[in-house]
C-alpha cells in the first residue's frame, strides 16, 4: 500500500512511459493523453485529461490500479478508461 501511495505522490516509484510520443485524443471537448506508468514488469493505466474551462486549461491526472503486460495495451486501455470517466463525470472531474 505504501509503495502505491509513494508512486502516486511522486516519491520513488512508477516510472512513466518509455518516452514514445503518444498523440493526445479529443473526446467530447476533452483532450486525453495516455501516460501509462511502468510498474515492475507491467504497465499501469494512467492518463492526463485536459479541457479549457473559463479561459484556463484544467487538468486531471487519472491513475488506475489496473496493469497490463505491454505499454501499447496500457496506452489503449488508458484512453478507454479516460473516455469512460469523461462520459460519467464530465467537467466535475476538475472539482477538488
Amino acid at each position: 500500500m505504501v509503495s502505491i501511495l509513494s508512486r502516486l505522490f511522486g516519491s520513488r516509484g512508477g516510472e512513466s512511459g518509455s518516452g514514445k510520443a503518444v498523440p493526445a485524443e479529443e473526446h467530447d471537448g476533452f483532450r486525453i493523453t495516455p501516460e501509462p506508468q511502468r510498474d515492475g514488469p507491467s504497465w499501469r493505466i494512467a492518463a492526463r485529461i485536459e479541457k479549457e474551462v473559463g479561459g484556463e486549461t484544467r487538468t486531471h491526472r487519472m491513475i488506475r490500479a489496473d496493469t497490463l503486460q505491454n505499454e501499447e495495451a496500457a496506452a489503449a486501455a488508458s484512453v478507454a478508461k479516460a473516455r469512460a470517466l469523461v462520459d460519467e463525470q464530465g467537467e466535475s472531474i476538475f472539482r477538488s
